[in-house]
């Protein structure tokens, strides 16, 4: 039986098509299928692959069960041809390459350095020549009996003793009264108070009482301590308001001393077995005590040197005698000084330089007793 003659030719194209592949219109169409962006559907890509597998010299068409993966390959580049050329990257812009300027660099830092030492050297001029001036005018007057003479109308005949025992007993207190209560204060808050808006606003109060000036605490000593306790014009009056007066300083000089040791200090204390008064007394003090010393005589040194409120609280420009007791009048150096500038006759003033050089001279040991306290009971931990 014969065949008919479309069949003999389908037969005669498709083993032709078996032998040679595909038309090149099939293949471009499947190409350009399978080169589709992300989002082609997957009938289309099953249609590129029904035409791939025209081409398989089996006759399978393999896009029917293959599964197709249409996620974005993120991070792979194209694979390059053998004879393509990988490009140059990219130059990047002026603003995004690193420019040391050394030279620049250099010359701020030597610009910064001078300006350091300028300032170091005018504050250096400055206290040198006040020194000089001080010291070429009061020199001659600084005798035996100059220290140990009483105050006079005559400046051949006045003395600055009265003044000199004034000044220690008033420091002297001032320190008996101050130095406790200023470590306590410090101990307690940083130790044993707890952390809580009450204390952040005591410690927040302290701060600020520092930076109070002096003659806002001799109105308050006048006020509080000369008439509402009627203590009087007294040494006690007088050394109560100047202990107000440091009293935040010594604080806060003693919160940075306890701060300063560290807390493996205290937790080994703890896990011996010691009461947290044991640690403070055996552990915490000890180690912080310069700090604390340093703190506290850098504070009467500025206590010492105050004039404004124990003139307020009752100091007397002339004393003939030498307080011997707490509720004695008195004067003190800063005072006396005082006294002798607002007179008008240069004697006076002479008077006046040599009670200042007495003055630099126990503040300038005062700050060398506090140097010494602090390198010789400092410890390494």
């Amino acid at each position: 039986m014969k065949r008919p003659e479309n069949e003999k030719e389908s037969a005669a194209a498709r083993a032709e098509r078996a032998r040679t592949g595909p038309p090149a219109s099939l293949v471009r169409d499947g190409d350009a299928r399978r080169a589709a962006p992300v989002g082609r559907t997957v009938e289309s890509v099953a249609a590129g692959d029904a035409v791939e597998g025209i081409a398989n010299p089996g006759g399978a068409v393999r896009g029917a069960s293959r599964s197709v993966d249409l996620r974005p390959q993120v991070g792979r580049s194209a694979p390059r041809t053998p004879g393509q050329e990988r490009e140059p990257p990219s130059p990047r812009s002026s603003s995004d390459r690193f420019e040391p300027r050394i030279a620049a660099r250099a010359r701020m830092g030597t610009v910064f350095a001078v300006m350091c030492f300028l300032a170091t050297i005018v504050g250096i001029v400055v206290l040198a020549a006040l020194l000089i001036d001080i010291v070429s005018d009061g020199w001659q007057r600084l005798t035996p009996a100059f220290l140990n003479g009483m105050p006079s109308r005559l400046a051949e005949r006045a003395g600055i003793k009265p003044a000199l025992v004034g000044s220690a007993w008033a420091l002297a207190l001032t320190a008996i009264i101050a130095f406790p209560l200023g470590v306590g204060t410090a101990i307690w808050l940083e130790e044993y108070a707890p952390d809580h808006r009450l204390t952040r606003i005591i410690e927040t109060n302290i701060a600020n009482l520092a930076g109070v000036p002096s003659i806002v605490y001799g109105i308050l000593g006048l006020a509080l301590f000369v008439r509402a306790l009627a203590l009087g014009r007294s040494i006690l009056a007088a050394a109560l308001t100047l202990a107000l007066l440091i009293l935040p300083v010594i604080i806060i000089a003693s919160q940075e001393a306890v701060k300063a040791v560290p807390n493996s200090i205290r937790l080994g204390a703890f896990a011996l077995g010691a009461t947290r008064w044991e640690a403070v007394r055996y552990q915490i003090l000890p180690l912080a005590l310069p700090g604390i010393l340093t703190g506290t005589i850098l504070a009467l040194s500025r206590a010492v040197g105050e004039a404004a409120p124990v003139i307020l609280v009752g100091a007397l420009a002339f004393i003939p005698f030498v307080p011997s007791s707490p509720m004695d009048q008195y004067t003190v150096v800063p005072f006396q000084i005082y006294a002798w500038v607002s007179k008008p006759q240069p004697a006076f003033l002479e008077l006046a330089a040599a009670a200042s050089i007495v003055l630099i001279v126990l503040l300038l040991t005062m700050n060398a007793a506090a140097i010494y306290l602090r390198n010789r009971y400092s410890r390494k931990y």
